[in-house]
């Protein structure tokens, strides 16, 4: 069925060389591409096929395989009522991927967000700084290699009540 869908067929069509898989479950479409081209393919399916509001940013750890990292994009047009999911391929050896901020503004705090908690860089991306986790800290929290309890850090002497 998702090889029926209007954006995968499009998205074929203009993009096959970047496509790496699409996959369908319980009636919502995924579509993994190559990170070369991912703000092209995004400012297509925003400007051609209206998916005009980019609903989270996240990422997969896939520690022990390559590429290690998935930058997962959720997309949402309003006009159509349809949800996409793309998502793009990033090697821990190159870990960054072009931000998709001139597409949808919402990516600012989002990729921000992924970059604090995995580490992954976005290119050209207007602010990229840490946004949860203090300047200092060591890491990424949520990369699957980190420790589970934390950096090694100075103990609270503050106060506990």
């Amino acid at each position: 069925m998702a090889e029926n869908n209007r954006a995968v067929i499009k998205l074929k069509e203009r993009f096959a060389a970047d496509i790496v898989e699409v996959k369908e479950f319980r009636g919502e479409v995924t579509v993994t591409v190559k990170k070369e081209n991912i703000v092209e393919i995004c400012n297509f399916l925003k400007t051609t096929l209206a998916y005009n509001l980019l609903t989270d940013v996240t990422a997969v750890d896939y520690l022990g395989q390559e590429p290690r990292f998935l930058v997962v994009y959720n997309i949402y047009s309003i006009p159509n009522k349809d949800r996409l999911r793309v998502k793009a391929q990033v090697s821990e050896s190159d870990c960054s991927i072009d931000t998709v901020t001139k597409v949808w503004s919402t990516a600012d705090w989002l990729e921000r967000e992924v970059f604090d908690l995995f580490g992954i860089t976005f290119n050209n991306h207007p602010d990229l700084r840490r946004i949860l986790m203090t300047d200092d800290w060591v890491g990424h929290p949520l990369r699957k290699d980190y420790p589970l309890q934390g950096p090694d850090r100075e103990p609270y002497k503050g106060r506990l009540s």
